[in-house]
């Protein structure tokens, strides 16, 4: 009788596991699919959002695409620059872009190619006299447009042919679909980037683009680790549905991803609020990557494949074909 009675509560203990436990599972996994899923439609917002943006308001280029005059001048004394604009506001009628160091010792004040009063030594001598500042030109230099159309071409084929190499590597790494996942996430991560500074009206000089180049290498690291752990978890749990093992990849590299994601973005806070003015483009653009490259990396990278047919089983198929063609 108490063997029978025994055996009843592990029974019903048995049958509470079972009950319990896959539920959990699943419904945990499902949230967190669920959250991904929600990540990956936000990512196509953001890249059609950005892609309007670009298409109507286009991008601010800076006079190291557009061409024109660049002059740079030091003072002795650390000077405002609220107060620096509002004197050469008196002086310049047409628009200008005025730099800083961190000090608000050295100056650079850029204008466009064509304008009426071009800013050179003499008329620093006769601005200084006026002002009454303590200032020492250093150099006055004119960029002419055809160098920053060379600098527009010479930038997109370097994205270009980035792609087509990462493409090609990421194709022969691991799989065509996981190769689509990688350079769907990375055209995100650009795109969005260039969006927001197309919204926002930054400026787009050679600093932003150094930072973009920058970002697509930050954007295929996070996917290559994304698509490592993608196949090791097919080879190893080819029984589970696609939409798990993406799950259960993603959860595993989300914590490397979150804080090496963090310790970057700490780096690069200090360069915006210390680098000053000639980096602040830089460190906004690194900023901005580094935030859209993590959700695309969780969200966009893990999920392309999935969507375009990955089979758990393709690993496996894969080794069991090498072994049936290494047989004697």
């Amino acid at each position: 009788m108490s063997t029978k009675l025994i055996n009843n509560e592990n029974v019903a203990k048995d049958h509470n596991i079972a009950k319990n436990t896959p539920e959990k599972s699943m419904s945990a996994g499902s949230r967190f699919s669920q959250y991904r899923l929600a990540g990956f439609y936000l990512a196509i917002v953001l890249m059609v959002l950005s892609a309007v943006g670009l298409g109507v308001r286009g991008l601010n280029l800076g006079l190291d695409f557009t061409g024109g005059y660049m002059t740079e001048f030091t003072t002795s004394q650390s000077i405002d620059k609220v107060d620096m604009q509002r004197q050469l506001d008196t002086h310049l009628n047409e628009e200008y872009e005025l730099n800083s160091s961190v000090t608000n010792t050295l100056w650079t004040v850029r204008q466009a190619d064509g304008v009426s009063v071009v800013i050179d030594k003499a008329w620093l001598t006769n601005f200084a006299q006026q002002s009454g500042y303590d200032i020492t030109p250093q150099d006055s230099v004119f960029i002419g447009s055809q160098v920053g159309s060379e600098l527009i071409d010479n930038g997109g084929l370097a994205m270009l042919v980035a792609g087509i190499a990462m493409m090609v590597y990421l194709t022969w790494r691991f799989e065509w679909r996981l190769a689509c996942g990688s350079l769907v996430a990375l055209v995100h991560d650009v795109l969005v980037v260039l969006g927001l500074f197309s919204w926002l009206g930054l400026s787009f000089d050679l600093t932003v683009l150094a930072a973009v180049l920058a970002i697509i290498g930050y954007s295929l690291n996070d996917s290559i680790v994304i698509g490592d752990k993608l196949r090791e978890v097919m080879g190893a749990k080819s029984n589970h549905t696609m939409s798990d093992i993406v799950d259960i990849a993603v959860k595993s590299t989300l914590t490397r991803s979150l804080i090496t994601s963090g310790t970057t973005l700490a780096t690069i806070a200090s360069i915006w609020i210390f680098g000053g003015q000639p980096l602040q483009g830089f460190a906004i653009t690194l900023f901005a990557g580094v935030i859209f490259g993590t959700l695309s990396s969780i969200a966009v990278s893990a999920t392309i494949p999935q969507i375009i047919g990955l089979d758990p089983g393709f690993y496996q198929h894969r080794a069991q074909e090498l072994l049936l063609n290494n047989e004697p």
